[in-house]
This record gives structure tokens, sequence and C-alpha cells, in this order.
């Protein structure tokens, strides 16, 4: 953990550097307007006013210290640790609020837009507390525990989901089309890897075929808080239509129930390994000994065994935390995200895709652990669950017991697209359902 600790300060002294010759030139710059100001303009003196009638009282001449309250707005290239030299706040302090972000990693993704609030004590400057703002619907708050210790709660906010019908007709490729229509990037990418076993984008899709996108975005007091998900699409690709539909347990399906999703493995390794620590919101930490959120499983196995990617999907995230250790994130399409924490070497790289039971790490013993063995998450809709027990896309179609359920949800679905642009007869061929032009 030296090693890291001593990468955080290296970049740091280097920041350091940078905002003394910035604040050197400045002073140079301040002086000599001041010379030239005392040159044209003579000193005013002030005259006593001696009417005690129009005199303010002792009282009212004290003006009280104002909160010691800083709001800062990310920017490029902006570090907590020049954050926090800013506002002269120890690097100790810094890396007490890294610890207790461990079982969280919020401040380990921050980025342009988002905000952080200090909160200093008056007389003393001892920060309080720190609170980080996201977006409308989730924030952080950082609150100091004692001298040596913070603890955080996290701040979700429902908000309102507001649903959408975005459509269009492919003109050069889909990609261009849906960015066209005002779906995102992300969103984009989603539905492509929704339909990778079925279409091949690249090739399959012309000019002249449609698609029909249901989206929901979450609104928190009417602001768009930059969350959003994708409820139902359609493709028409010449004769045939291709749907997808998202159900409540997560997991999208098309219009006869069977699901698009490939399996998940329940466990990150091959064989068994005991589970040493379970997923807790309120576990005793075997280091600190304070009560925290443990958001994951630890199983214990010896350094270098092989960690496996749970289900298909693309590497979002790799860091070396000096608590958290080097870890992997993983988002394995739109709803779920896996997180392999401790390791001792990572076999991908950020951006890489990878397939489920695909060699990703190796286990360890970094960052603040007690010995080896790696610590599991699973996220599911960006919040963690135990999982040992959530549901994940383990079943090849929607349960026989829930079909009408499912079959409900995509009458909604689908009375909210309507008809695509052109008229349209449907009808199976070859387990497909194709559409035909309708004359009538």
């Amino acid at each position: 953990m030296n090693s890291i600790w001593s990468s955080y300060r290296g970049k740091c002294l280097n920041k350091r550097r940078k905002h003394r010759m910035l604040l050197l030139c400045i002073v140079i710059i301040a002086a000599l307007l001041w010379l030239t100001w005392k040159t044209f303009y003579p000193p005013v003196v002030a005259v006593a006013n001696t009417d005690p009638s129009t005199s303010d009282s002792a009282e009212a001449r004290l003006i009280p210290e104002p909160d010691l309250i800083f709001t800062w707005t990310i920017n490029d290239g902006d570090t907590l640790c020049t954050i926090f030299e800013d506002y002269e706040i120890s690097q100790s302090v810094m890396y007490q609020i890294l610890s207790a972000d461990e079982s969280l990693l919020a401040l380990d993704v921050i980025r342009p837009g988002h905000l952080l609030t200090f909160t200093l004590d008056q007389k003393t400057r001892e920060l309080i507390s720190m609170e980080l703002f996201i977006h409308p619907g989730k924030q952080v708050i950082y609150n100091r525990v004692d001298d040596t210790s913070f603890d955080y709660d996290e701040i979700n906010i429902p908000g309102e989901w507001k649903q959408e019908l975005l459509d269009g007709d492919i003109a050069s490729s889909f990609y261009v089309s849906a960015l066209s229509s005002g779906l995102t990037d992300q969103e984009t990418g989603n539905i492509t890897d929704l339909f990778g076993d079925q279409i091949q984008f690249a090739r399959e899709i012309r000019a002249g075929d449609s698609f029909q996108v249901i989206r929901s975005r979450q609104f928190v007091d009417g602001e768009f808080t930059g969350q959003s998900r994708v409820e139902g699409v359609r493709i028409f690709r010449g004769k045939r239509i291709y749907s997808a539909f998202l159900f409540d347990d997560g997991n999208y399906y098309d219009l006869e129930g069977k699901s698009l999703a490939r399996a998940f493995r329940r466990y990150p390794m091959a064989g068994h390994s005991r589970v040493t620590s379970h997923f807790s919101k309120a576990r005793l930490h075997p280091i600190t000994r304070r009560i925290a959120p443990h958001n994951g499983v630890d199983f214990a196995m010896p350094t270098g065994t092989p960690i496996l990617s749970t289900g298909d999907g693309v590497v979002t995230r790799i860091r070396n935390h000096p608590f958290a250790g080097k870890y992997i994130e993983i988002q394995n399409g739109s709803h779920f995200t896996t997180r392999y924490l401790h390791l001792s070497r990572i076999l991908v790289r950020r951006g890489q895709t990878v397939e489920r039971g695909a060699r990703i790490a190796l286990s360890g013993n970094t960052g603040r652990s007690t010995g080896p063995h790696l610590h599991f998450e699973l996220h599911v809709n960006g919040r963690p669950v135990n999982p040992l027990t959530a549901k994940i896309p383990m079943a090849s179609a929607v349960p026989n017991g829930r079909l009408e359920e499912f079959s409900q949800r995509v009458g909604e679905l689908v009375a909210m697209m309507g008809e695509p642009s052109r008229k349209i007869a449907m009808h199976r061929v070859d387990g497909h359902i194709s559409i035909l032009p309708s004359f009538f």
C-alpha cells in the first residue's frame, strides 16, 4: 500500500509545483497593479463620525464570520489531491474519506460536472463533512465520526421516470440513425449488444430498415438526472422484426418471452471457495472495527487463483485503490455491474469486451486486507445486491408462472410504439415474426 500512497503523493507534488508557479505569477501581477493604483490615486482619509445619534453600536460593527462552506465543480484534470490542497485540507484527512468510501468507491469515478461541497469548522478549519453531488437523484455525504475517521450516507432519490418513444428510418447505419433520433451513445451500444447474437449490424442492416425504442428517463424536481433505461426495442430488418422488452426482473426477452441475455455465473471462480464474509448493510469491519456496509461477498482463496467474469460485458474500470487494492469493474449489459477487488494481477484492459467465464484476473491481498481473498460485488441498476441470492439471468425464458404478466407488459409497450412509419402486416415464418407491406 506504501507504493500506492507514494504514487498519490507523486501526483500531488507535480500539481503543487504547477500551482506554486501560477500563484507566483498572480502575486507579481497584483503587486504591479497595486503600485500603478497608488501612483494615480491618492489615499482617502477616513473622518470619524462624532455624532452619537448616528454612530453604530459596537455589536452592530461586528461582522459575523461567514460559514466555512466551499463548493468545487470538478473540471478536467482535477484530482482529490489538488482539490484538498487548494482548500488546505491535509492528505491524511483525504485518506480518512477514501477509507470510508472503500465499500462504495464513488470517489474513484468523479468526473467533470460533479460537485464537492466542503464544510469546515470556523475556528479550527477541521473538515466536518464533504458532500459529493453526482446528479439530482444521487448524492453521497461523508461525515466526520471522530478525529481519525468518517462514515457516509448515500442519498438516492427515485424521482419520476418518464417514457418516450424514439424511432427512425436507417439511412446509412443503425448507429448514426439511432444517435440522430436522440438515443445516446451508451443506449445505442446497449441495443446492439442486446441483438448481438441475432443481427450483424455492420453487414445486415440496410438503408430503409427502421427501429422503435421506448426509453425512460429519470427526473428529480423537473431536472433530468442523466439516468435512463431502454424498456422496449423493435428493429424492422427486411421482412423480419426483432424485439426486446425489459421485464421487472431486470432482464430482456423477445416477444415470446425468450431471454436475450446469456446466462450469468453465480460464482466468479472455478470450483468452490469458502465464504468468509457475507453481504451486509451493517458489518463490523475486521480492521477498522467500525460498523459499515459490506456491499459484496468475500471468498477465501490463495493468491493467484484465477478469477472469472460472471457474465458477458465490457471492462469499464481498472484501478489501484489504497484500500480496495487492485480491482476491476465490468458492465454486464444495461442493468448489471460486477466488481472484483483485492486482486494481485489484472489480465484485461479498460474497454475490453469479455465473455462469461473468461479469465480476467488473479486473486490477491492488495489494499486493506486481512489475508488473501476475493471481494466480489454485483450491482443491479446502480445498487449493490447480494450476489449469492440476487435474481440474475440464469434461465433461458420467462418462467411459465409469469408469462401472463410479461405478455401484459409487452402489450403496453407495443401499444405505445404503435405501427412503424409504414403500415405492416405480421405473420410467422420459421419461428420468426416476419412483416410484409400492407396494401389495404
